[in-house]
């Protein structure tokens, strides 16, 4: 069900403020974890299918850790992020994203990216432009 909270009202049943430094977090790998969809890579969708599993009535974890969701080429199995401003439509949409964390929360589930910044595709904006031109603001990138 999912609940008013939002991510600064989020409490666990067990931690306050300092969660992150004794709660239990569990990493999923969102490609693999869970196919809601049926075309063979694991979704969103598939791990709000799951969140009792490892919530505070399942496992009993305090936050969820996801591995990158964001474009890629998926030269480096997701980690060759080319947008880490959206979600990868392999594993559905932006929208499919604040359902999870609103589902999430609502469990008392708090929700962590990994933001991978120093792992960036060669498709990435930032690297088009650095390529394009020796002189640009990106030319030292």
């Amino acid at each position: 069900m999912p609940s008013a909270h939002t991510a600064s009202t989020v409490r666990s049943p067990r931690f306050g403020d300092d969660w992150w430094q004794r709660g239990i977090v569990y990493q999923i790998y969102p490609r693999s974890f869970a196919d809601a969809d049926g075309d063979g890579f694991g979704d969103l969708q598939g791990i709000i299918d799951h969140l009792d599993h490892v919530g505070p009535d399942g496992l009993g974890i305090d936050a969820i850790w996801l591995s990158p969701i964001y474009p890629s080429p998926g030269l480096d199995v997701g980690y060759d992020v080319s947008d880490h401003t959206t979600v990868d439509p392999l594993f559905g949409t932006d929208d499919d994203f604040d359902r999870l964390v609103e589902e999430a929360h609502g469990r008392g589930i708090r929700v962590v990216l990994d933001l991978v910044m120093n792992h960036t595709s060669d498709q990435h904006p930032w690297f088009v432009a650095s390529r394009a031109s020796r002189t640009g603001p990106f030319a030292d990138w």
